[in-house]
């Protein structure tokens, strides 16, 4: 029967004992002691990792970075509890940061010159509706009104010049601008 006293709390196996003595000789510089390791736990770090992604590539390249992380950490590692969650705390971390990094990057590469070129072409697009509503509307207007802000706008005639070449009153030019673009504001609304 075992002794009480002499159990710990987290039971020591051997295959610890092997992994935690690995470590120990790849901290002293032994290669293949980290060989080793991978050997041991590669398929477990797959499969932790594929079951978390859905994506064979993305376990694979997880599971490389959790091995450099172990690389890494040899020389300050102490077995304070089992090297199973040792190098599981370390390939969650892994997993961690691969959820930032693909919560802070686009899904799907957008090419800079296509998207200035989609861009320009939708402006483009924009730009012809625009002026396709604005030929609308301003071929709604009474002809008087339709001359008098074509001359102010266009042309940039002052309000006596525009009264002189329609043979109106400048009050009456005024009044035929305002209603004129309250009627375009109206009709192109949608577009502001």
């Amino acid at each position: 029967m075992p002794d009480p006293a002499t159990s710990s709390a987290v039971p020591s196996s051997t295959e610890d004992d092997i992994d935690n003595a690995c470590l120990r000789a790849l901290a002293a510089g032994d290669r293949t002691a980290f060989a080793d390791i991978v050997d041991r736990w590669q398929t477990r770090l797959l499969n932790f990792f594929y079951r978390a992604t859905g994506n064979r590539a993305d376990a694979e390249d997880l599971a490389q970075e959790t091995f450099i992380e172990l690389h890494r950490a040899a020389a300050r590692y102490q077995a304070q509890g089992s090297f199973q969650a040792f190098i599981f705390t370390l390939a969650r971390r892994r997993l961690i940061d691969s959820y930032r990094k693909r919560s802070r990057r686009p899904l799907d590469f957008v090419d800079p010159a296509t998207h200035l070129i989609q861009s320009q072409a939708e402006a483009s697009d924009n730009r012809a509706e625009i002026e396709e509503a604005f030929h609308r509307a301003l071929t709604a207007l009474p002809e008087n009104q339709r001359h008098a802000i074509l001359m102010r706008q266009q042309q940039e005639l002052s309000y006596e010049e525009i009264a002189q070449a329609l043979g109106a009153s400048v009050s009456a030019v005024k009044t035929w601008i305002h209603r004129a673009r309250t009627h375009l504001r109206k009709e192109l609304k949608d577009f502001a």
